[in-house]
């Protein structure tokens, strides 16, 4: 097997030590030779990449590693870029969140306003890194996890339109991860999955086992009383209070179409009043993160590499990341894997927009994915999503155009704000938090 020279774009991360950990946990399926950090924020990263440093000298010394804060060191020479970067950092997303709820909206990073305005920021950053991709190792491919995935995916397609990326999401992974455990099953790998939608915006039509049988039944009886909720274990990173809630809400969104399982952020969208009375607008989740998290990734970080040992770390394998690797195997080694990837609908979806960025099933080989096609969808689902679809598309547009008009239309057309005179107020305060990462807009 080829060994493979990666660069984890968002060097600095707090996710960045828990995906590490994974790739050296996997090298038997995934064999790597160097590793490389890539961040524009030296300091930040390189605090994550001196415990790395560590962790990777200790697990695998033959594997060459490297942090740097200039693209062509970073990007030469490598054969994958897994992008997870996060413009303004958690500072930005703390506004975000706090800036709808003061206008009695849902403040959410990447749904509603907040998704907007973590979007109009995201856009240069993910094209610039596509850029950095193109000009120094041109065969390469992106993996891009970068938030908010479905403005993300829409502005590759529309602006990088001939990049070899692949956009992708782990909170379907994360939700099939609950269901497994409902079905009491050892894996989400022991089911097949027929979904269809958006980013953050879909439904499962259609679950079985390998062998066939249909495993919808033993789901709808859980989650019509309990949503996606079990038993926790106290540690791994959707398992805190506001998760808690996300999934047990669930069951009020399953009630809406008993037919199929929905995805978890569509609570956003079809009870915006309810999260926005339950939400602490003095303490949201980026809070709960920068005091949880990030506090805890950093403090270990530093321990680690002032030890100059992992011995006794409480930093955690992100194995819920694990995609990373099927889709840069599936890639690499054409493993033909099904997965669900952001892709452009070109019919995959029959009666629905075919320029649309939609989260579906796809076969991945080495030319990259080929979308499953799930036939025609219903009314409801169908005009849910082409609303949605329009606030996605005329956000880029107003980021390529520098347009006031297009982004007040887009957060006029989002389901969780209520009319246009909020979405105007919310726009205004919107620009001026993000003065220093939004193109001006005219």
């Amino acid at each position: 097997m080829k060994k493979h020279s990666i660069v984890i774009a968002g060097g600095g991360s707090t996710f960045t030590p828990g995906i590490i950990m994974m790739l050296l946990d996997n090298l038997d399926k995934f064999p790597i030779k160097e590793i490389k950090f890539y961040d524009n924020d030296e300091e930040r990263q390189n605090t994550v990449a001196d415990a790395c440093r560590v962790i990777i000298k200790e697990k695998a010394p033959e594997i060459k590693f490297l942090a740097t804060v200039d693209p062509e060191e970073a990007f030469s020479n490598i054969d994958f870029v897994m992008a997870h970067i996060r413009v303004g950092k958690y500072a930005m997303r703390e506004k975000d969140e706090k800036i709808p709820l003061e206008h009695g909206v849902v403040g959410q990073e990447t749904c509603g306003p907040g998704g907007i305005a973590y979007g109009m920021r995201s856009i240069g950053g993910v094209l610039e890194l596509i850029e950095h991709m193109e000009t120094f190792s041109p065969n390469a491919w992106m993996l891009n996890y970068s938030n908010p995935a479905a403005i993300v995916a829409e502005a590759t397609r529309r602006l990088k339109p001939n990049a070899k990326v692949l956009n992708i999401c782990d909170m379907p992974i994360s939700i099939e991860n609950l269901m497994a455990s409902i079905l009491e099953l050892n894996s989400r790998k022991e089911m097949i999955v027929k979904y269809y939608g958006l980013n953050h915006f879909g439904w499962w039509t259609d679950i079985r086992d390998r062998e066939g049988n249909d495993l919808m039944p033993k789901l709808k009886n859980h989650v019509k009383d309990k949503g996606y909720a079990i038993e926790f274990s106290e540690s791994g990173q959707h398992v805190d209070d506001s998760w808690k809630s996300t999934f047990t809400k669930v069951k009020d969104v399953y009630a809406l179409d008993p037919e199929t399982m929905p995805n978890t952020y569509l609570k956003y969208y079809f009870y915006p009043q309810d999260e926005v009375e339950k939400a602490n607008a003095e303490y949201t989740r980026a809070n709960e993160v920068m005091d949880g998290r990030e506090k805890h990734v950093f403090g270990e970080c530093n321990r680690i590499a002032q030890a100059n040992t992992s011995e006794g770390s409480t930093l955690e394998i992100d194995e819920h990341a694990s995609y990373i690797v099927d889709l840069a195997r599936a890639i690499a080694y054409n493993t033909q894997e099904r997965m669900l990837l952001i892709v452009e609908n070109n019919g995959a979806i029959e009666n629905f927009d075919p320029t649309a960025m939609v989260e579906v099933p796809c076969i991945v080989g080495s030319q990259g994915p080929e979308p499953l096609t799930q036939g025609q969808i219903p009314r409801f689902q169908k005009s849910l999503m082409e609303q949605q679809v329009g606030v996605e598309k005329l956000v880029v547009e107003a980021w390529e155009e520098g347009s006031y008009q297009k982004l007040w239309q887009a957060l006029t057309l989002s389901k969780t704000v209520p009319n246009a005179r909020v979405a105007k107020e919310l726009l205004d305060d919107l620009i001026e938090a993000n003065q220093e990462y939004w193109p001006t807009l005219k």
